[in-house]
């Protein structure tokens, strides 16, 4: 499949987890990628990678420039960068709010700022063509989540800023989505699981809880953002796509529930 064939996109946190694994679907698909990361240094050709701190608004600019640049210009941006946290609303100290909240939720907003001057420069560039810019959400922006309250809270202002974003600039052709994955197989999670005092009874847990019955898949994830990005997706803005397995809108009985297929 090449239908992304000339796009040239950035992808935020893609040296890892959902993130490498959009970088490399969308590579597959014909587009050129550069990855913004912390690790950045690791990222192997054809990914491009550059060294960035979504939580530091001149390495975010300089990085977006550079990848820009190397790229040609940039028709698509994927924000998905960022970090976790556990806890009650009384759980986490004010400093790790403040925290996540600078990585989660100003990190898209320092990244879509450095890039839209990139992204309106390629709309000059070809007359009708739209440009796009997915952010990672999660299911924990729309369903409430125990000890999830901080990290809740940074997702739930990454949904509502996608739909802000959307309006300023649909009149600019600019599409703004987010994608809200359900638990995913992820480096992060695989921490959990491992700093869990039972890890095999706290994955059976995670399985049980979206009804598909297993965890979603980082390249289901990315499948969802290169539809996004995608030409197919031209009438698509303001939207929240769920890759959770079910666990936002359904409802299915433990007994209804089959084990998936392997």
């Amino acid at each position: 499949m090449s239908d992304l064939t000339g796009m040239r996109a950035v992808v935020t946190g893609g040296a890892s987890g959902i993130g490498l694994a959009t970088a490399r679907l969308l590579n597959d698909r014909g587009a050129r990628v550069a990855v913004l990361d912390l690790a950045g240094d690791t990222v192997t050709g054809p990914l491009l990678g550059f060294c960035a701190d979504v939580s530091d608004d001149d390495s975010v600019r300089r990085a977006v420039d550079a990848a820009a640049s190397a790229l040609g210009g940039l028709d698509a941006l994927v924000n998905n960068a960022g970090i976790g946290a556990i806890g009650s609303v009384e759980d986490n100290p004010d400093e790790q709010w403040q925290r996540v909240l600078d990585v989660n939720l100003m990190g898209v907003v320092r990244t879509t700022r450095a890039a839209l001057p990139h992204l309106r420069a390629s709309l000059d560039d070809h007359e009708g063509a739209t440009a796009a810019v997915v952010n990672t959400g999660s299911i924990a922006a729309t369903a409430g989540l125990p000890q999830r309250a901080l990290y809740s809270a940074s997702k739930g202002a990454v949904m509502a800023l996608t739909l802000a974003m959307a309006a300023d600039h649909v009149g600019e052709r600019i599409r703004f989505n987010c994608v809200n994955p359900g638990t995913a197989e992820t480096p992060w999670v695989d921490r959990l699981l491992q700093a869990a005092a039972d890890p095999q009874a706290e994955r059976a847990a995670l399985n049980a809880r979206q009804p598909s019955g297993r965890l979603v898949k980082a390249e289901e994830v990315a499948a969802a953002i290169a539809y996004l990005l995608s030409p197919a997706a031209g009438a698509v803005t303001g939207t929240a796509l769920a890759v959770d397995g079910g666990m936002q809108g359904l409802r299915v009985r433990q007994t209804a529930q089959r084990a998936p297929r392997q």
